[in-house]
């Protein structure tokens, strides 16, 4: 049973307009914290978008779902998972990048991360674009390469843009296999989809063993199906699982870098991360959420209730010991 100092604030003592926001109404808690030890899932902030090549504005994502996350409650409505009362979950805070320098940035991410898994946190992360995912992966999978279940418009299996720039939001993945930091036959891509440069990311990806599941196919599926087939291809061993809010179609999430038509509803993209249910998850993001491109903050709302199914799957897998 989670440790009552970790419970969010209630809507019923207090206004979800008012106090501090932090993820969820979580408490804060940093390193020197009493009761950081404590911490078996932390949600934290990486507020950067220095990958992006086109439309930014994702460095403010995570104060933004900060905001719009304390319209979460406590219990999963199908579920019922009570993840606050399964595991002790806290929000850390945010990593601190270098603006100014994209490989510094890179280093800093990877060595906080690194340090959530030497203290045995799993990490919940809101970005930021999608490039924070490859520092993450550096800190989390230092010893071993781990599977993935990625949800994208996108393969982020690019090789280089403009001519031999090597780190940017359409390359994480593509450094990650190369880094031997991801399982290339245990990586499963759903939802690419829109118009593309010349499909060289989609080649190099399934030439190396990756699954990709283009939206026609998951449509034609169905998300069960789909599913399925992930879970059976990552398997029992290490799993990191990232989420960038352009897998849902723009008509539901218009706040973001790259946006593509003719992707999944917000009822379908639940279906798909309920589905993650019996991975075996070392960490999970949710990327590209750009409050510059939806001032309404609807994209945001809908980035951090994907983030409370993901904690649904990461609390019950934590308190089972997978």
């Amino acid at each position: 049973m989670s440790n009552k100092n970790f419970q969010p604030v209630s809507g019923f003592d207090l206004p979800r307009f008012a106090g501090v926001p932090t993820f969820m109404r979580l408490p804060f808690v940093q390193p020197e914290d009493e009761l950081y030890k404590d911490v078996q899932i932390g949600l934290m902030g990486v507020p950067w978008d220095g990958g992006t090549t086109n439309r930014p504005g994702a460095r403010h994502g995570p104060r933004q779902l900060r905001d719009l996350s304390t319209m979460i409650r406590a219990v999963h409505p199908v579920s019922k998972i009570k993840p606050f009362e399964l595991c002790n979950c806290a929000d850390l805070g945010d990593v601190s990048p270098n603006p100014a320098d994209l490989m510094a940035s890179l280093d800093r991410t990877t060595t906080q991360y690194a340090q959530l898994k030497k203290d045995n946190i799993i990490p919940l992360t809101a970005g930021g674009d999608h490039l924070i995912s490859l520092p993450i992966l550096r800190g989390l999978a230092s010893e071993a390469p781990v599977g993935m279940i990625h949800f994208d418009a996108h393969t982020d299996l690019f090789d280089e843009y403009f001519g031999g720039t090597k780190f940017t939001h359409g390359t994480p993945f593509r450094r990650a296999i190369e880094e031997g930091l991801l399982d290339p036959e245990r990586v499963v891509q759903i939802g690419i989809r829109g118009t593309q440069y010349d499909g060289e990311d989609i080649e190099f990806g399934r030439s190396n063993g990756v699954t990709i599941i283009e939206i026609e196919e998951a449509m034609e599926r169905g998300h069960a199906d789909v599913m399925a087939q992930a879970r059976s291809i990552v398997g029992t061993q290490d799993t990191y699982v990232s989420f960038d809010i352009d897998f849902i179609d723009p008509a539901y999430a218009p706040g973001t870098g790259t946006p593509e038509i003719g992707g999944p509803t917000t009822f379908d993209a639940q279906q798909y991360v309920r589905g993650l249910k019996g991975v075996n998850m070392i960490g999970a993001d949710l990327v590209e959420v750009s409050p510059p491109f939806d001032p309404s903050g609807n994209t945001a709302w809908v980035g951090a209730s994907v983030m409370f199914e993901l904690l649904c799957v990461l609390a019950e897998s934590v308190s089972k010991g997978n």
